[in-house]
């Protein structure tokens, strides 16, 4: 049977699959797959950060050379993990992904539903604090102490807006082009980029700011400073979901 032509039975069950995500294939796997894919998806991008700066930390003293070994192995390990789990989950690892999915299916677009919201996003920060404390098990650091590296101040917050509207500008721009093809690459490209261009060092993600808080090393945020820097990422998910209808506005045709 091609995809072309399906039959009437798979019709009547696509009334009822998942939505897609914006510009994606309608994802066939279990929702318990999915979950499992971003639970699993979001602790091992936080063990690559954690872990990566509590080894920069060890080799260096040098804070450049530190952001540039936690920044590198980010890059190369968000990517492979795109490329791996984007085909189950969508790979988000991201709850401001999620949630701006969500809106999008709400507004008539393609995206995830309530269910499947309600379902990412648990995964999501149980996977991110899972792999912080997997990253200290695996360096000899205490398994779960706080962080005291305070990230508070205004500009850092202002940070976090800049770098989460761009990511999700980034993700449903290539999904209003038909470009998803290239999100591995792209994606990690920009979170690279935007550990040297923000302030913030770019979490941009409220799930790995969670798990970070965790953990008193290189890449901690103190708990304190989390609920500012989730409450900016997700300033940053509406500016950047303002962004994509402005930018990449479907037009009408008109004769002249």
């Amino acid at each position: 049977m091609t995809a072309t032509e399906p039959a009437a039975s798979d019709a009547i069950a696509a009334d009822t699959s998942p939505r897609p995500a914006p510009g994606a294939t309608p994802p066939r796997t279990p929702l318990v797959a999915r979950a499992a894919a971003e639970l699993v998806g979001a602790a091992a991008l936080v063990a690559t950060v954690v872990g990566s700066g509590i080894q920069a930390t060890q080799l260096t003293d040098d804070v450049a050379l530190q952001l540039l070994a936690n920044s590198t192995a980010t890059v190369f390990g968000l990517g492979v993990l795109i490329v791996l789990l984007g085909p189950v989950s969508g790979a988000h690892f991201n709850p401001a992904v999620t949630l701006a999915e969500w809106w999008t299916a709400r507004r008539g677009g393609g995206g995830v539903t309530g269910r499947e919201l309600a379902v990412y996003v648990p995964s999501q920060v149980v996977g991110a604090v899972a792999g912080a404390v997997l990253a200290d098990a695996m360096f000899g650091e205490p398994l779960v102490k706080w962080s005291t590296h305070d990230r508070s101040t205004g500009n850092l917050l202002l940070g976090e807006v800049v770098a989460t509207a761009g990511l999700i500008l980034l993700i449903f721009g290539l999904a209003r082009t038909d470009r998803l093809r290239f999100a591995p690459v792209a994606v990690a490209s920009y979170i690279g980029a935007a550990y040297w261009f923000t302030s913030s060092t770019s979490f941009a993600n409220p799930a790995v700011t969670i798990g970070r808080a965790f953990t008193d090393t290189f890449a901690g945020i103190a708990p304190a400073s989390v609920p500012a820097f989730i409450g900016m990422q997700l300033v940053g998910a509406v500016v950047g979901l303002a962004l994509v209808a402005v930018i990449f506005m479907r037009g009408r045709t008109t004769s002249e």
